[in-house]
């Protein structure tokens, strides 16, 4: 249980799937220049990751690893391969039902997020937890926690970059560093002040 908490967390601060690895970083400067757009985006994410992660991680274990096949009668059988490809299949038909209930219960939300909401299926943030589910060797609840921790912890992420970027609208910013410079800079800053976590343990 201790190490679930421990993945969690460090999921969410100190190894941010954005901060720590800068996945996901085109939706997250495109879209942090809205509070509303941004939060309704963090959810979409957190939903995303926290169901694609596991629905993943029993494709990889009871389909596609080297072996996983042995309860079929084919233990020979190695289709890890089809890892990249299948992880792509998954995230994009969850992403295609998140967009059809937005949709369907929040217009609003679904027009301010534009293209943005489709992208969430190639964001490589949503693939790149995937794929280091798979590096990791993580089980199935610990894949659990990996994947609500990396949704919480990119919401928490343009969340905090959506508040930045209202105060910056009445900063003096320098005209070279105007827009994307400046974002650039406060998501080096907020990546420095995420890893001041790595000195907590349980």
């Amino acid at each position: 249980m201790e190490n679930i908490i421990s993945i969690f967390l460090n999921s969410v601060f100190v190894g941010n799937i954005l901060l720590a690895y800068f996945l996901g970083m085109c939706s997250f400067v495109a879209v942090s220049r809205n509070m509303d757009t941004a939060i309704g985006l963090g959810f979409a994410v957190v939903f995303v990751l926290s169901v694609t992660a596991p629905v993943n991680w029993i494709v990889w274990r009871y389909l596609l690893a080297p072996g996983a096949l042995a309860w079929a009668g084919l233990p020979s059988v190695d289709l890890s391969f089809l890892k990249l490809i299948t992880f792509i299949a998954v995230v994009a038909a969850l992403v295609q039902a998140v967009e059809m209930v937005i949709d369907r219960y929040t217009p609003a939300l679904y027009s301010s997020l534009g293209v943005f909401l489709p992208l969430i299926a190639v964001n490589c943030a949503i693939l790149g937890t995937s794929l280091f589910m798979v590096e990791r060797n993580y089980t199935f609840m610990q894949t659990l926690a990996f994947g609500a921790g990396s949704g919480i912890g990119w919401m928490l992420a343009i969340v905090s970059m959506a508040a930045i970027r209202i105060k910056l609208r009445y900063a003096d910013t320098p005209k070279g560093l105007e827009g994307f410079g400046i974002t650039m800079i406060v998501s080096g800053l907020m990546a420095m002040g995420f890893m001041l976590f790595s000195g907590i343990t349980l």
